[in-house]
């Protein structure tokens, strides 16, 4: 009788600390890398989404460009739903961490398919913007800004390489559209407006196939000032 009681006190108390463990919740980490988990619903593993979606790649993109789009984004300039409700209370201080973390990841690439439904002469168009422009109507080319191997050029220009066409024909159809803004002076506002529909699916279908280089690290200078006053791409500070 003894021994049986013995196995019913240890049963339940065996129980109850299996209960107790239940109801103990789980401790997460307040860590910068837990923070910004949510971010990874929408640009992939780590900031580094593949190039067959619409979002684009966070991880290498120059800190101050993200800490830019993040305080444009808050503040109006940008709009997107979810992001703007993300940072919408979120001060500079945090929107730099964000930003530091999402640069300093080194992450590989994957894979750009070289084949596209656009036709050769539209891809040919697309090279010819991107590598000289277009002197007559005052194109700039994107490498005089972004950089000779379009990966970007610190402080805060964007690489260009290894999005999705989608995103990038959006983008540039929101600067040309007047939808999508920047610090002044605005020079992709400026930039669009001198573009043609045909411009934007031309140059983002090119940009899109072009592999992106072992080295995508952004350039640490532009060997030229750039052809247009642009905001935005100066030191930021902290």
């Amino acid at each position: 009788m003894k021994r049986g009681l013995r196995f019913l006190a240890l049963g339940l108390l065996l129980a109850w600390q299996a209960l107790a463990g239940a109801a103990t919740p789980a401790t997460v980490p307040d860590t910068i890398e837990q923070r910004v988990a949510a971010c990874i619903a929408c640009h992939g593993r780590e900031g580094a989404t593949s190039n067959a979606g619409y979002f684009p790649r966070l991880a290498g993109k120059p800190a101050g460009y993200l800490f830019n789009q993040l305080v444009s984004f808050r503040d109006g300039r940008r709009f997107n739903t979810d992001m703007a409700y993300m940072v919408q209370h979120m001060s500079d201080a945090y929107l730099h961490e964000i930003a530091d973390y999402f640069a300093g990841l080194d992450l590989p690439y994957p894979p750009v398919s070289p084949t596209s439904d656009a036709t050769p002469e539209v891809l040919a168009r697309g090279r010819m913007l991107a590598l000289q422009g277009d002197p007559e109507r005052r194109l700039p080319a994107c490498v005089q800004c972004h950089g000779a191997a379009l990966t970007g050029v610190q402080p805060a220009t964007p690489g260009l390489l290894g999005l999705p066409r989608l995103y990038l024909a959006s983008q540039l159809g929101a600067w040309l559209t007047n939808e999508r803004h920047a610090q002044a002076p605005d020079c992709m506002a400026e930039v669009g407006r001198r573009m043609w529909t045909s411009d934007v699916n031309a140059v983002a279908g090119w940009l899109a196939t072009q592999p992106v280089p072992a080295n995508a690290k952004p350039a640490a200078s532009l060997p030229a000032p750039m052809p247009i006053a642009c905001g935005g791409t100066t030191e930021v500070k902290k």
